[in-house]
């Protein structure tokens, strides 16, 4: 028997969960990927660091230190910069 799930108790358990995830450990492992990526040249590193900052954003607000959030998010707006410049540029037939 399948019973029907309120949207609230859902968006509860999210929560939850997201509170047992040790977002530092996270970070640690979003900026080895990104730099390994972006060392490798690959547009796909750009993305896992803008991801990496928006964690950083979530443990400022969380631990209250509100400077994390104005660095990363112009680190995030410089990504996306760096993402447009990187991706493959599709050639004109």
């Amino acid at each position: 028997m399948i019973l029907p799930v309120c949207p609230q108790v859902h968006l509860r358990d999210m929560l939850n969960t997201l509170h047992l995830i040790r977002l530092d450990y996270l970070s640690c492992v979003l900026t080895v990927a990104a730099t390994v990526l972006i060392g490798k040249k690959l547009w796909q590193g750009w993305v896992v660091a803008a991801v990496n900052s928006a964690v950083v954003c979530v443990i400022g607000v969380r631990t209250s230190q509100f400077g994390f959030i104005p660095a990363n998010l112009f680190c995030i707006a410089l990504y996306t910069s760096n993402l447009v410049n990187w991706r493959p540029k599709k050639q004109n037939q």
